[in-house]
């Protein structure tokens, strides 16, 4: 079956594809981008939790485009001595805390130094976090299902590694000994909390 994925983000696209290819034949979808998402105008993406985002975009979308089945993630990064920040932020976070804008910085890299100034007192011990993914599905504005994924880690004290995006090269991985920005493709995609979270998905609910 045909799944559309309300995102452009190549990233997300590249893990819930791989999440895909790695079903059975029985099981198997073809995640596809949403056809014509440039042209939608977004909704506001207001809600306090991942879940309340996620449902709020797939039904929105679920409803410009009458028959087909579409997903919408919100995700982002949970820091458990914030209090779970950035969390539904994570993306614009150096903007909520005022980091000074740059010309020369991308968006990515302000946010990874706004988050390693909010840390900047704490050890590594206390820097627990994880990536959290909320997937929902929707046809015809009606919400089919829910699930999440999570991958927990910690923030180090400065960044590592070239691959990835967003936090990847601050988040380390205990298990691996290296940061989501340094580990192999194959790896980050098999552990990958969209990759969770799809999984989940579609064990609960059958689509046809």
């Amino acid at each position: 079956m045909i799944l559309y994925v309300a995102t452009s983000n190549a990233g997300k696209l590249r893990d819930f594809s791989a999440a895909a290819a790695n079903l059975s034949a029985a099981e198997s979808h073809t995640i596809l981008p949403l056809p014509g998402l440039a042209d939608i105008p977004a909704p506001a993406e207001d809600q306090p939790t991942f879940e309340g985002n996620a449902t709020l975009k797939a039904r929105y979308y679920s409803l410009h485009t009458p028959g087909k089945v579409i997903l919408a993630d919100d995700s982002g990064l949970e820091v458990d001595a914030l209090q779970g920040d950035p969390g539904v932020r994570s993306a614009r976070y150096a903007d909520d805390v005022n980091f000074p804008n740059e010309p020369v910085r991308t968006l990515d890299t302000r946010n990874n130094l706004a988050l390693l100034q909010a840390l900047a007192a704490l050890p590594t011990q206390s820097r627990t976090a994880r990536y959290r993914c909320v997937l929902a599905a929707s046809r015809d504005g009606e919400v089919l299902a829910t699930a999440s994924g999570t991958v927990e880690g910690e923030i180090l004290l400065d960044p590592r590694g070239s691959a990835g995006f967003g936090y990847d090269p601050l988040f380390f991985l205990p298990e691996y000994q290296c940061t989501m920005a340094q580990i192999d493709t194959p790896t980050r995609l098999a552990i990958s909390h969209r990759g969770r979270a799809f999984t989940a998905l579609l064990s609960t609910l059958n689509f046809q």
